[in-house]
């Protein structure tokens, strides 16, 4: 019966951010219509440093084409992780709608988890275009992209644990935005940072040795690190078990650091009487 309360909760507001979305046709079509021009754009740009990106350590056995368009569309898990959820309580603020969600008979938790469902579901529309268009645009070339189906399960297994991890850093981002009314500076920040040392544009390998020590604070690195040879290399679940440990120890300390971090905020505000305050 609770689970089926869960869902009946997710569903509405799923439906909710749906209708919302759709009401807006235009924005709506043209994002995807930004899928092409991002993956047109990538293909050449590789195609003009191909015989340059096999050189580097950490590409092997990757095209760099197939490299950069999974860095990419896998990348937009991370920035939706960190501005739905602040922009969700941002909107609810401006819309004076926030207290009132709060106080209904729905957890505070699944009211910030689920009202980030629809731009999870809409990213993951998204990230499936991207490899799909990058791979049609490839096969009309000397150098095709190949996915390799039987590591489908492993990379199930990492985009699982990958999601919540970058939740629990969005979640913490939000409760900034609950209590300090800014979190824009911590979200570009930390999209920066993992622009730059995750390994989107190019292998974490390629970084100086004083940086690599910093990329492993990032979730984004294992991820995209499992996600390639999952997908580019057909590794095994085995191959992948450090990628898959280190993504779980983040989840277990992101998920709950974030709620809790939350719910003090929250607290905070409620005391200081800012909650609506924007």
């Amino acid at each position: 019966m609770r689970l089926l309360w869960i869902l009946h909760k997710a569903w509405a507001f799923i439906r909710r951010d749906l209708l919302i979305e759709a009401s807006y046709r235009s924005a709506f079509i043209l994002q995807f219509g930004g899928v092409f021009v991002s993956v047109g754009i990538w293909y050449f740009l590789s195609g003009m440093i191909r015989g340059v990106a096999t050189g580097v350590k950490g590409m092997e056995g990757m095209d760099y084409f197939a490299f950069i368009v999974v860095g990419i569309a896998f990348y937009h898990y991370l920035t939706v992780a960190l501005t739905s959820f602040a922009s969700r309580v941002r909107s609810e603020q401006l819309t004076g709608t926030l207290e009132a969600m709060l106080v209904s008979p729905t957890r505070t938790h699944m009211v910030i988890l689920a009202s980030s469902l629809w731009d999870f579901v809409f990213t993951s529309f998204r990230v499936v275009m991207y490899v799909a268009v990058g791979v049609g645009i490839s096969w009309m070339t000397d150098h095709p992209i190949r996915i390799h189906w039987e590591g489908l399960l492993p990379f199930a297994i990492i985009l699982g644990l990958t999601v919540p991890a970058f939740c629990g850093i969005g979640i913490i981002v939000a409760s900034a935005i609950i209590y300090l009314k800014k979190g824009e500076p911590i979200n570009a920040a930390l999209i920066s940072a993992s622009a730059l040392l995750g390994g989107v544009f190019y292998p974490v390998e390629a970084l100086p040795s004083w940086l690599i020590s910093f990329s492993a604070l990032l979730p984004i690195t294992y991820a995209l690190s499992g996600i390639r040879k999952a997908l580019l290399l057909g590794a095994s679940l085995g191959d992948l078990l450090p990628e898959i440990r280190v993504l779980l120890l983040f989840v277990v300390a992101l998920v709950p650091l974030g709620l809790l971090v939350f719910r003090w905020a929250l607290r905070g505000a409620r005391r200081d009487g800012t909650l609506v305050q924007y």
